[in-house]
């Protein structure tokens, strides 16, 4: 769906989609594919944006933008904002960082939507942005959590059905990198501290 019907009317000049991306996944994609449907622009919210690596968090913000963006053409790309966002535990300080991240990208005058699927309790954080119309989907094809695939990966094994060509290709690289035995050494211990790049 890369066309994706650029410089139609849309509802919405830029749409906020806000996750982790630990890796980008098929459900992600689609819905991107549907925010396009509707805006002009969508942004990207990544979230747990700090340096560290552990196994909830395996992947960098550069990794995490290269998965995306290899599967959207250079026109779509140009359409495509990044506002990565540090986890801070805490929702008053979160908002204001993620809103003064949009607002960085899209400057003022412009109508701004978030869009979302309210898959679990850790989605509440789709109703603390109420000066943004919410674009709430429901039935989602591709829905599902990162976590199981995360855990496969671990494990050895690369989801064929739920991950982008391109997607597969990076997590097959990153196998050969000093990172992934670290991070199977920290999932087998179910040790969700941040994985030492010093450690033998």
């Amino acid at each position: 769906m890369d066309e994706l019907m650029l410089g139609t009317q849309k509802k919405f000049d830029y749409l906020v989609f806000i996750g982790r991306f630990q890796p980008f996944h098929f459900a992600h994609k689609e819905v991107i594919d549907i925010a396009f449907g509707m805006s002009e622009n969508v942004i990207l919210v990544l979230g747990s944006a700090q340096n560290e690596r552990t196994i909830k968090n395996p992947f960098s913000i550069a990794e995490r933008e290269q998965m995306i963006l290899g599967n959207f053409n250079s026109e779509v790309q140009q359409h495509l904002f990044f506002v990565p966002i540090i986890d801070l535990y805490n929702d008053k300080k979160w908002v204001k960082a993620v809103t003064d991240g949009v607002a960085a990208v899209t400057g003022e005058g412009h109508k701004v939507g978030l869009i979302g699927h309210f898959k679990d309790e850790s989605s509440y954080y789709l109703r603390l942005f109420p000066e943004w119309e919410l674009v709430e989907l429901d039935n989602l094809k591709n829905a599902l959590s990162a976590t199981p695939l995360r855990e496969k990966y671990y494990q050895g094994e690369i989801d064929r059905e739920h991950f982008p060509e391109n997607v597969q290709q990076f997590l097959q690289q990153f196998k050969n990198s000093e990172w992934y035995p670290k991070l199977q050494q920290y999932y087998l211990k179910q040790d969700l501290s941040v994985v030492n790049q010093q450690e033998a």
